[in-house]
């Protein structure tokens, strides 16, 4: 809280109370509003959590006696309360001077406000219980190869945190509310110094953070205040995806807490081999077996897409065993809209067995084109 906010802001008003009221009456007012406003009874009313945020506030200093003379000596400097003007073209008092140039006897500015807040020569801010975002929430999917490829929408049971349906997120029995705690204050928080020189703000370890101490616990959710909901939502993954990737769902995980958003859903893609097909980044890649003959004369052969249609490819005279051609566009959806491309790798296969006739061709073939031993090179001694 800055200096500006301390000065400003009027604590016996935000709890409703005198300035003369008993400690008695400061907590009961306290206790009251702490009640109505306390985000776990209004899940998602931001309002409320504002105004459980201020009477906290004010009752951190109220309700301490040291704190509470203190405020009212630095009020009573500015009878009553000081309010900087934000008429147009008009400067704002630099706060600083004043408590450099304030002399009347109630000594230094920030001596009073370093007492105030705890700190030594230095301002601690209070804190109350900040909304809380949603646990992240994981999944698995199996998918086609094909659906990876082209895209698709795939159904998911989710199971998740959410505020408790019988108690609506209080933790507390039908019929009854949890009290403030008293160690916090309801706010959920406390401080404490560390290595007796820096104070630390951390969860009050008897409410855990939440405010409230419940006395007699709501029994489907034992006090928790949070229930387990399972819930189908249907999930698009995205054309391209690869196996083992992970996608991120923003806001679809579980709901946050006190008014803080929901987490986000992580979903690990697997996906099952193609009979045919494989991948390469964008790239489709296929093995097609050609004869000898094609390869060695040329020929003109149909192969596969993963859509089902055919294209035509002409394999020139001469194709090398593993040689690989290319077709465009017959690949992966990219981000930008274009398609990756089909690799075809050529495998010339050869028969297991020749009738004679066949056997006596290749013979003559062999003679006629005076082949010569294509390993001679392998056993060449270097130079």
């Amino acid at each position: 809280m800055s200096t500006k906010d301390w000065l400003e802001k009027d604590y016996y008003k935000v709890l409703g109370v005198s300035k003369d009221a008993s400690q008695d009456d400061i907590k009961k007012a306290f206790r009251k509003l702490a009640r109505e406003n306390h985000p776990d009874a209004n899940p998602g009313n931001a309002d409320k959590a504002e105004r459980f945020k201020a009477v906290s506030e004010a009752n951190d200093v109220l309700s301490d006696p040291k704190k509470r003379k203190e405020y009212d000596q630095q009020r009573s400097l500015f009878g009553g309360g000081f309010r900087f003007n934000r008429g147009q073209g008009q400067a704002s008092p630099n706060v600083d001077d004043l408590f450099r140039n304030a002399t009347s006897g109630a000594g230094d500015f920030s001596d009073i406000l370093g007492g105030l807040f705890g700190g030594s020569g230095g301002i601690r801010r209070t804190t109350s219980r900040s909304p809380r975002r949603g646990a992240d929430v994981e999944g698995d999917v199996t998918i086609d190869f094909d659906q990876a490829v082209e895209g698709t929408t795939v159904s998911m049971q989710m199971v998740s945190d959410a505020p408790c349906p019988a108690c609506s997120g209080t933790g507390a029995k039908s019929g009854t509310v949890p009290r403030v705690c008293p160690t916090c204050q309801g706010s959920g928080m406390r401080t404490a110094t560390s290595g007796g020189v820096f104070q630390v703000t951390e969860p009050c370890p008897d409410c855990h953070g939440r405010g409230l101490i419940v006395d007699d616990p709501c029994p489907v959710c034992d006090g928790s205040g949070r229930g387990r909901s399972t819930h189908t939502m249907q999930v698009r993954i995205p054309a391209g995806v690869e196996d083992g990737q992970r996608i991120r769902l923003k806001g679809k995980g579980s709901q946050g807490e006190h008014g803080g958003g929901p987490g986000d859903l992580y979903v690990d893609v697997h996906v099952t081999p193609h009979r045919l097909f494989g991948r390469s980044g964008t790239n489709l890649t296929i093995t097609v077996p050609v004869t000898f003959t094609e390869a060695a004369l040329g020929a003109e052969i149909e192969v596969p897409t993963l859509h089902g249609q055919h294209v035509r490819l002409r394999i020139p005279a001469g194709t090398p065993n593993g040689r690989t051609f290319r077709v465009r566009g017959r690949g992966v959806v990219r981000k930008d809209g274009s398609k990756g491309d089909l690799l075809v790798t050529i495998e010339v296969t050869v028969p297991a067995s020749l009738p004679d006739k066949a056997r006596n061709a290749l013979l003559i073939y062999a003679d006629e084109a005076g082949e010569t031993n294509p390993r001679a090179a392998l056993f060449a001694r270097e130079p």
